[in-house]
């Protein structure tokens, strides 16, 4: 992960502009048509499978798709299918307000849900991911995000050593002008959504 330029001063009543942005992307995304959802999805994995051909990992970190986010099951599990070295990795909070761990993952991994209620592998199996597929509420030009306000990704990115590659996924309409950035807010070396792949801006 790149250092990010600090951010301008945020504006009185940022946290509530942010929780209201936050809310109104995640209704929109999953309300989108079935037909649709699929489409874009597909037009990710072909942006995805562009740069990881590029970037090359050999272990490849994602989240299980949680209220609507971008569904990479199917997609991960021909990633790992194409060459037996790779590994994926899913994260797992192992304590609050600390950076996350990351488990081996394969679709015959044996799954258990977290204090969330969502799936983490049930096999301690470490593993660090060279490259991190991030999924994103809302994203802005300059790549930073809004996640569910827990700031989780953030700790972990500036916790692994050596960092790994960020790369936001999120279909367009999580697009906005700005998500009003935090000092602590690190933004994704890449964004990929169906409109394809991109560095975000610097400066």
């Amino acid at each position: 992960m790149t250092q990010p330029p600090s951010p301008p001063p945020a504006p009185d009543g940022t946290a509530e502009r942010r929780r209201a942005l936050r809310s109104a992307r995640i209704a929109a995304r999953q309300a989108l048509a079935p037909a649709q959802r699929s489409a874009a999805t597909a037009r990710i994995e072909a942006a995805l499978d562009g740069l990881l051909a590029e970037l090359a990992p050999r272990c490849l970190g994602f989240c299980w798709p949680w209220q609507g986010e971008v569904d990479l099951l199917p997609w991960m599990a021909r990633w790992l299918a194409a060459d037996p070295a790779r590994q994926a990795a899913l994260p797992v909070v192992v304590e609050a307000a600390a950076a996350m761990g990351f488990r081996r993952w394969t679709p015959d991994t044996p799954m258990t849900a977290d204090r969330h209620g969502i799936p983490v592998p049930a096999t301690d199996a470490p593993v660090q991911p060279d490259v991190l597929l991030v999924p994103l509420n809302v994203f802005d030009g300059a790549g930073f995000r809004l996640g569910y306000g827990g700031g989780y990704f953030d700790r972990t990115l500036a916790a692994l050593r050596p960092a790994p590659t960020g790369i936001g996924v999120a279909f367009e309409l999580a697009r906005a002008d700005t998500v009003w950035p935090q000092p602590h807010d690190l933004p994704m070396d890449w964004i990929v959504t169906e409109a394809g792949a991109f560095r975000p801006r610097r400066g």
